[in-house]
């Protein structure tokens, strides 16, 4: 049997990869060979104003470039082309501008007017006989701004992973989904766009989306998401980038970082360039219905130190699932909508504000599972399931520097309200619904003075300040259909089941610190002081029983006060620009709260993560499998790491005996994390890129109410690996085609805790191609999803609420998109 199933996984790797190379076999010819310590680019910018073309050089290069006289930014300058250093390419601009290129940062230029020429001295007598000084060194390679401190990918010791923004928008703008299929240690539940947990590197902790904080930070800059509510899955369209690094970040990030975090890093308005661009594009599912999707991004600059910048996104997704008894066919469409408005105010060439508005809405008509078995992709439900998200975000950015020491402060607020309907049906009660609503809110504000490197040293404070209030409310409900000429069901039975509220407010002081004890060696020591503050109450509890719970209840919702604190230790080796050594430990954790079991409330304890890894890296952080890439310009890169992970107290979800979610402490666990990943220039503009990752995890003593058939932590596969190929080269004179086609498979791991969580899912094969041809201004966009069409089961569950069907989570059938991007 085992033979059989590895036969049938090879044939399915054969397949896929197969069917990527095909559109991808392409000769590419031989690649120049940059100067030695020097990583080139295919630059192709045409000629214009000098605005433009810095912005145009900036986005082709992966840096920052600025020109800070707006009479230089309005001049003419001719096309920069070839293969090149971003440093040259910058000194070109400059000199067509007859300025000078003034290198601020890492991987960051600006352009400035050049200094009048001072007459030659007639005599140097303190330099007499020495040699000319040497050409500068290339300029690093980009910050990761997830460091908090603006450090070089070679001087983290931790896994970092960063997606270029234009690479994932390159077929339509997609959602968390673009993310989790690029990086093999990001993983994620599919309740549905809105609803899932996002994973990483194994820590794992449910299904369901209860009152627990997620074990993954997501971040939109500096500002989380959420606290305890499930991934926004906000469009991913205009980002400079994502940068993903991998936990426990707890020093940096406090609690919910216990995986690591995932950051998403906005184009910021710009000054020197008015310019609306859009894409829109129309897709087709195999055994379901069409679809499509559009955005529009508008850069506004107001004066010489205002501009805005404005992004609206709409997306209809086609549905698949059919249920016949509804008499229904493609039910589980869904709509997404939203936007998000930046202003920024460069104050002065040291101080700026930003604000931010953002907000996002999304109809999921009906739910994506279906029933195992034949006839596939077909539900046995009766009722309308499916969900409604909103999301909003607004955020105020102040950014500057004393001297040397940099200031950088974010307030933000957050409003996420969700509604979730399960089939409940019973012999008695076919048409019943469960309804579950999650009304989440959160005001946050982090403030942090950072150094860069000093004479070895090199340190960081800041300050973090958390306010979040969690409802969860819960009932059943009966139905008749809608009747002419009314859309909306009539109820015709509510009950309601007992539900919570969490209020966490959350201090906390953090620091981190490196100092050089050798010339290449780094050691690094950081710790966080977190004073939280719990609290919440139980709601609608039957009056029947709450009389005699008075005393108890009180107790358990009293407010209550956590002190943790979080160390860190690393050291890292700089064995050249490109290569790294690592080793660290590091802690995270959750703070506790109050879940539903039955009719009752009761309280949950936080859990805590403690983490020992070592690592390697070679080559810059990249925009695939994280060690490289097409945006990073090394010819070869590889990242390793190695890492175990002792979890106490676990939180985690499970069906308690009245057949709802709930949440409770499960018990102690250990996971062993390998991962590998690599990428590769094998001609010039052809790029493969690899990664996998291995997980063994186990719940010590898990309780004995929730043993299941297995003691691994759920949701995680053991193995899951990612193939990749990025193809870019000149088609005439100023159009490019860019292919970019993936391969990933998932292993199989468990639904969750508890016999009735412990369903098999995963084991599946899913892949794609994206393809354009065109210039900076006009592109036409080809890709397919899913392109042998496998069916696969993401997630094994629907409903919690149906114990004699087997569910499954099929992967969207091969889907077919056209789309064209246009940018003035």
């Amino acid at each position: 049997m085992g033979d059989r199933h590895a036969v049938m996984r090879l044939s399915r790797l054969s397949l896929a990869a197969a069917l990527l190379a095909a559109p991808l076999a392409v000769h590419a010819g031989e690649a120049e060979v940059p100067a030695k310590g020097v990583s080139a680019n295919d630059v192709s910018a045409n000629g214009g104003r000098a605005g433009a073309v810095a912005i145009n050089l900036a986005r082709q290069t992966g840096s920052s470039i600025i020109i800070t006289d707006p009479r230089l930014a309005r001049r003419n300058v001719p096309a920069i082309r070839g293969r090149m250093a971003a440093s040259e390419a910058v000194r070109r601009l400059a000199a067509a501008l007859g300025a000078r290129a003034v290198p601020t940062g890492a991987r960051s230029w600006r352009i400035e007017p050049a200094p009048p020429r001072a007459a030659p001295r007639t005599s140097r007598p303190a330099d007499a006989g020495k040699p000319a000084a040497p050409p500068p060194e290339p300029p690093p390679p980009i910050v990761v701004q997830a460091s908090k401190r603006d450090l070089l990918p070679q001087q983290i010791p931790a896994q970092v992973s960063v997606l270029d923004g234009g690479l994932i928008e390159l077929g339509g703008s997609g959602g968390s989904e673009e993310i989790t299929r690029r990086i093999a240690s990001v993983s994620s539940t599919y309740l549905g766009s809105g609803r899932n947990k996002l994973f990483i590197r194994g820590i794992a902790d449910s299904s369901f989306t209860g009152p627990t904080q997620s074990t993954v930070g997501q971040y939109w800059g500096d500002l989380r998401l959420s606290y305890n509510a499930p991934d926004p899955d906000l469009r991913l369209s205009d980002l400079d980038r994502v940068e993903v690094l991998e936990g426990p970040q707890g020093t940096l990030y406090g609690a919910g970082a216990l995986g690591g975090i995932i950051r998403m890093v906005p184009n910021a308005p710009r000054m020197d360039d008015a310019s609306l661009s859009g894409q829109i594009g129309g897709s087709l599912t195999q055994h379901g219905s069409p679809g499509g999707d559009a955005s529009l991004t508008a850069n506004i600059p107001a004066t010489d130190n205002i501009a805005f910048r404005a992004t609206v996104d709409a997306a209809s997704l086609g549905g698949y699932i059919d249920k016949p008894d509804a008499g229904r066919d493609d039910v589980n469409r869904t709509r997404i909508a939203g936007g998000r408005l930046t202003g920024r105010i460069e104050v002065s060439p040291v101080w700026s504000v930003e604000l931010t508005a953002l907000g996002q809405t999304i109809d999921a008509r009906d739910a994506q599972y279906a029933d195992r078995g034949d006839p596939p992709l077909t539900s046995t439900a009766a009722v309308t399931e499916g969900a409604d998200i909103d999301y909003a975000l607004g955020s105020v950015v102040v950014d500057g520097a004393f001297g040397g020491i940099r200031f950088r402060s974010t307030t933000g607020i957050v409003h996420q309200d969700l509604e979730e309907r399960y089939d409940a049906a019973t012999g008695m009660s076919p048409d019943r619904l469960f309804v579950q609503s999650n009304r989440a809110r959160m005001v946050a504000n982090e403030t942090r003075l950072w150094s860069p490197e000093s004479r070895g040293f090199s340190w960081l404070v800041g300050t973090s300040l958390t306010h979040s209030e969690s409802d969860i409310r819960r009932e059943f409900i009966r139905y008749e259909p809608p009747v002419e000429p009314f859309s909306e069901l009539i109820v015709t039975m509510r009950a309601n089941t007992p539900g919570v509220t969490n209020i966490v407010d959350e201090a906390t002081l953090y620091g981190e610190a490196s100092y050089r004890i050798a010339p290449v060696i780094v050691a690094t020591a950081g710790g966080r002081l977190t004073w939280a503050r719990l609290g919440g109450g139980a709601d609608d509890v039957a009056p029947v029983i709450a009389p005699a719970l008075v005393l108890a209840r009180a107790e358990i919702t009293a407010r209550r006060t956590e002190v943790d604190f979080l160390p860190s230790l690393a050291l890292h080796a700089e064995l050249s620009d490109r290569a790294l050594l690592y080793s660290r430990y590091q802690q995270g954790f959750r703070p506790g709260g109050l879940a539903i079991e039955s009719e009752f409330v009761r309280r949950f304890r936080n859990d805590r993560t403690s983490t020992w890894e070592i690592g390697a890296r070679y080559g810059r952080a990249g925009s695939g499998a994280g060690a490289g890439s097409p945006a990073s310009g090394d010819p070869f890169s590889m990242a390793v790491s190695l890492s175990y992970t002792d979890w106490r107290d676990i939180q985690a979800d499970y069906v308690d005996g009245s057949g709802l979610p709930s949440t409770a402490n499960i018990g102690d666990g250990r996971i062993w994390s390998a991962s590998l990943s690599g990428a590769a220039e094998v001609a010039r503009g052809l790029w493969i890129e690899a990664g996998a990752t291995w997980n063994h995890s186990r719940i010590d003593e898990p309780q004995p109410e929730l043993r299941s058939r297995t003691r691994q932590i759920p949701n995680i596969a053991e193995f899951a690996g990612r193939l990749g190929v990025n193809y870019s080269a000149p088609v005439g004179r100023d159009w490019w085609l860019t292919a970019d086609g993936w391969a990933s498979y998932v292993g199989p791991s468990h639904l969750g805790i508890g016999p009735e969580l412990g369903e098999r899912q995963g084991d599946y094969l899913d892949s794609g191609i994206d393809v354009r041809i065109g210039s900076d201004d006009l592109g036409i966009t080809l890709g397919i999803s899913n392109l042998a069409d496998m069916r696969g089961n993401r997630f094994s569950l629907g409903t919690p609420f149906s114990d004699n069907r087997d569910q499954v989570t099929p992967l969207r059938p091969r889907t077919i998109r056209l789309g064209i991007d246009r940018r003035f």
